[in-house]
């Protein structure tokens, strides 16, 4: 079962009709995600931190308890701990889908509900899962690119880690190529890194004297690359398409940036729906599991301004 957010939206989810019928049914969700290690775990613990106080706020006799770890171990250690709390449901971005597997099926014989969301498990135990769409991103990718050059012109790739999300994007992304005369010059990983990304970039600039645009599905990679083609003075680089929704490139397009004019959501606030539906489900019985994949939006300057979070550190 596949639903998109606005599909969700309309259907009246997120409403706050009864809400005072639950004062007297205490409830209590954990939210467990890694901490902000980079830009857009950033955004996850922000927009979880608010959704926490927005739900308690429209569900009286809810408590949701917000718990960030550095690491795979400590999120199991993490999980235990809450279980012990009587937790009725369990939002969860895992660090890593092996590790925290068997973990999560634990809390899961306590008759938890859980959500599991962008990583998913090496077993789907899950009742529900929240996620972008990750082929999604390299296919709006792929159009735009190949529309914005006119068919034809040589892109350079920068790569997150090597790990399935990333294999999907890519391969979703070269898939969309075909037909025209785009051709992918070169591909690295970046570890959705500004840093690595920086140094990807620098050797992709001393290796190929002619690159016409950048695609490096990261925003936070896109920081790095564009910091690496301004030390470089290089002109022939049309524009750098990255990808999740970071408010810096979000508001670079809304201004009309030439060098970023576009963005692709993969947005850290998808830990927001996934508590949104959680609780529905607990309070309104409304029929919630299975799998919610957000769309993957092409952001342009007509539409930036409805996703710009301002107040959000990514």
């Amino acid at each position: 079962m596949r639903k998109m957010l606005t599909g969700l939206m309309a259907a009246g989810l997120f409403a706050l009709a009864g809400a005072a019928a639950h004062a007297a049914d205490s409830k209590t969700i954990a939210v467990s995600i890694p901490a902000a290690d980079h830009g857009w775990t950033g955004g996850v613990v922000y927009h979880a931190q608010q959704e926490a106080k927005a739900l308690e706020a429209r569900y009286p006799g809810l408590k949701v308890i917000v718990k960030t770890s550095p690491d795979g171990a400590a999120q199991a250690n993490a999980l235990e701990d809450l279980t012990t709390q009587g937790i009725n449901a369990l939002v969860v971005l895992p660090h890593n889908s092996d590790e925290l597997t068997d973990p999560i099926r634990q809390v899961k014989g306590k008759n938890v509900f859980i959500t599991v969301v962008d990583r998913a498990l090496r077993d789907p135990i899950q009742d529900l899962y929240v996620a972008g769409n990750n082929p999604g991103l390299g296919t709006v990718s792929a159009a735009y690119v190949k529309e914005k050059l006119g068919g034809k012109g040589d892109v350079v790739v920068i790569r997150g880690l090597p790990i399935v999300i990333d294999e999907q994007r890519v391969n979703a992304f070269n898939e969309g190529l075909k037909g025209s005369e785009v051709k992918v010059i070169d591909s690295q990983f970046g570890n959705w890194s500004r840093d690595d990304a920086f140094k990807v970039m620098q050797d992709f600039l001393t290796k190929h004297p002619k690159i016409d645009a950048v695609w490096c599905q990261d925003d936070d990679m896109a920081v790095g690359v564009l910091e690496a083609i301004k030390q470089a003075g290089r002109s022939d680089i049309k524009f750098v398409l990255g990808g999740a929704g970071m408010k810096d490139m979000v508001k670079k397009v809304m201004d009309g940036d030439a060098t970023i004019p576009a963005d692709v959501l993969y947005p850290p606030a998808m830990v927001a729906v996934a508590m949104d539906l959680t609780a529905a489900g607990l309070y309104d019985k409304l029929p919630v599991r299975g799998s919610y994949i957000l769309d993957a939006t092409l952001v342009t300057k007509d539409n930036a301004k409805d996703f710009y979070y301002p107040d959000s550190p990514f």
